[in-house]
């Protein structure tokens, strides 16, 4: 077996390390918060998230399963991409997962954003009421919404009880999409992923629950299918439901293109049949 590459090594601690800091050192939800990725339209919302949250993660077994296929699949890229160009594309699959996730928000709020508009209600408005912080022991809960949107509505002149429930769901549905976070290393994993089975398409592969060696050109699109299919549905097949399945296809889609343009000149001995 191949000893782990440097910078796999190097990005196992760093992930390690901000793991058991930011669950030993006493004020967990604060480093969540300030290092989670957030949506845009949130309060929350930071530009450094865009990067740091590739290094949070969830829970131990979420870190465990990332950092164990980091050290599987990216030992094996990086020894062939070497040190500088194994974190530039690293780094650029997890760019690319942001950067779908975000697109997708965008594309599933614009209705709720466009429909408010045209009942009377502002940008300025939309973007207060949908900062507001609604969650109560983890649930987003419509009477804190009630509550705390008063005060914005007077401020602009209108009313809560103007307000049609169709528009007070709409505001709900808004604020829940816009304020919900993503960590972990996935995105740019499942981009390693991808690389690992367009520079070994003939590899074997096994899934632990299903112990049948499967070629890596047929395995990791199957990958790619499961997440698209849970993507689309809702319906989580082998990853915990509030797994974001679009930052996985991001990463996978920006490895491809990645390796598509590469694969053209410098790792032209390196193309799958």
């Amino acid at each position: 077996m191949n000893r782990i590459s440097p910078t796999v090594k190097h990005l196992i601690i760093i992930n390690a390390i901000i793991f058991v800091g930011t669950y030993f050192m006493g004020n967990r939800d604060f480093f969540y918060g300030l290092l989670a990725l957030f949506q845009p339209l949130s309060s929350n919302f930071e530009y450094w998230q865009i990067l740091t949250h590739m290094f949070m993660h969830g829970s131990f077994q979420h870190l465990l399963f990332n950092m164990f296929a980091l050290w599987m699949f990216g030992t094996a890229v990086e020894q062939i991409f070497g040190q500088r160009k194994f974190i530039t594309f690293y780094l650029s699959c997890g760019f690319g997962a942001v950067f779908l996730t975000f697109l997708v928000h965008i594309i599933q709020i614009y209705p709720l954003i466009n429909a408010l508009e045209a009942n009377g209600y502002s940008l300025d408005v939309i973007a207060k009421i949908t900062q507001l912080n609604i969650l109560e022991n983890n649930v987003f809960r419509g009477e804190l919404l009630a509550e705390r949107m008063q005060p914005i509505l007077e401020s602009f002149g209108q009313s809560l009880n103007q307000m049609s429930e169709q528009n007070f769901r709409a505001f709900f549905d808004l604020n829940v999409q816009s304020n919900g976070s993503m960590v972990g290393a996935s995105g740019a994993i499942m981009g390693i992923l991808v690389a690992f089975g367009m520079l070994n398409p003939n590899a074997e592969l096994m899934l632990i629950f299903l112990p049948i060696p499967i070629k890596a050109k047929y395995f990791i699109p199957g990958i790619i299918a499961l997440d698209l299919f849970s993507a689309l549905t809702g319906v989580s097949i082998f990853s915990p439901s509030n797994t974001a399945y679009i930052a996985h296809i991001g990463g996978a889609v920006t490895g491809f293109l990645l390796m598509y343009f590469w694969k053209k000149n410098q790792f032209d001995k390196y193309r799958w049949n």
